[in-house]
């Protein structure tokens, strides 16, 4: 069966929606280079006409408050904001209005857009271009906030969130371009319904992810299971509204808990998950305290070095894990939970 990488697969949900659904238009900056990010908008504009496929000044205010107003007159704009860094320029067009127009009309006016963040980390970019600032979104009302880690779902997450009437916050990671899933058919499926999904099952440690974050959980369980551990690994996939069950679910039979995040650990998404689920689960549930791993307080340096040590590694969580489960003598710590 062929395979499709991450970046392809968000072309091809771009090149799905266009074909299917003619409300659909795309706006933002540099969105006709042939060298745009990944390919992931490549030869669309000659495909489908540059009158749906726009390429606008700098300017993410004002290319994030057209496409609302587009949206309340009933297309489907998708507004690509190339770093998530400068997406904030665009905030208060986020959190103020498009966030907030259902709420406020009691219903009567959905702002059907879908904002299209790239979050790009890493290669010495330094502080002001490599923020992943996805738990500022997810804590806002009124704005679905969708974080694909694997490339089905790149595809087909881009798709719901274009036919889903809220606004929606989709976001990709530039570090997971070049990873791949088999090709499978469009699976056309409401975001709504949509929610956290056990990859992969394990009895001895829950860890969760979303994005990256989930690169790291699945690369982690790999190495734990050549140590005998059988990891549990869950794909957050929407950050916002957020439902734990699955998670809690997992917490429930393992005992353990790690949460690895791409954004800052301070008020991060992390902490949210580890929340959540301790929210639901009696103290007797655990066998160990819940771990989170994020990025440290401070901004990204520019130095590669320091890049090296800044970033969390699948080795980094592996070690966090392999410490909740297995003791210093190296044997599997007690399946048992307390009483």
């Amino acid at each position: 069966m062929s395979r499709m990488k991450y970046g392809d697969a968000i072309r091809a949900g771009f090149e799905y929606l266009l074909e299917n659904h003619k409300e659909v238009f795309v706006l933002g900056q540099g969105v006709w280079s042939p060298w745009y990010v990944g390919n992931t908008m490549l030869e669309l504009e000659k495909k489908f006409g540059k009158e749906r496929i726009i390429d606008t000044p700098v300017s993410e205010a004002a290319t994030t408050g057209a496409a609302i107003g587009a949206a309340l007159c009933g297309y489907r704009p998708i507004v690509i904001h190339p770093r998530m860094d400068f997406m904030i320029l665009a905030c208060d067009a986020i959190v103020n209005q498009a966030a907030k127009w259902s709420h406020m009309l009691g219903g009567q006016a959905h702002p059907a857009l879908t904002i299209r963040s790239i979050i790009n980390r890493g290669g010495e970019q330094g502080a002001q271009h490599s923020q992943a600032l996805h738990s500022w979104f997810a804590h806002i009302p009124g704005l679905r906030v969708v974080m694909p880690a694997t490339a089905i779902d790149a595809r087909d997450l881009l798709i719901s969130s274009v036919l889903c009437d809220d606004p929606v916050l989709y976001i990709d990671d530039r570090w997971l371009y070049d990873s791949e899933d088999e090709m499978q058919p469009v699976y056309d499926h409401p975001l709504h319904f949509q929610g956290p999904v056990v990859r992969r099952s394990g009895t001895d440690v829950t860890m969760v992810g979303a994005g990256w974050g989930y690169k790291l959980v699945q690369e982690a369980a790999d190495l734990l299971h050549e140590h005998g551990v059988s990891a549990e690994i869950i794909d957050v996939r929407i950050l916002n509204p957020f439902d734990p069950r699955v998670i809690v679910g997992s917490v429930r039979k393992t005992g353990r808990l790690i949460v690895a995040d791409g954004g800052w650990q301070t008020c991060g998404f992390g902490a949210e998950v580890i929340a959540a689920v301790c929210e639901r689960l009696p103290v007797s549930a655990w066998r160990a305290n819940p771990l989170r791993i994020g990025l440290a307080s401070a901004p990204a340096p520019t130095s590669k070095p320091l890049e090296a040590t800044y970033y969390p590694t699948a080795e980094s969580v592996f070690s966090a894990a392999r410490d909740l489960v297995i003791d210093a003598a190296g044997a599997k710590l007690s399946q048992v939970a307390p009483q």
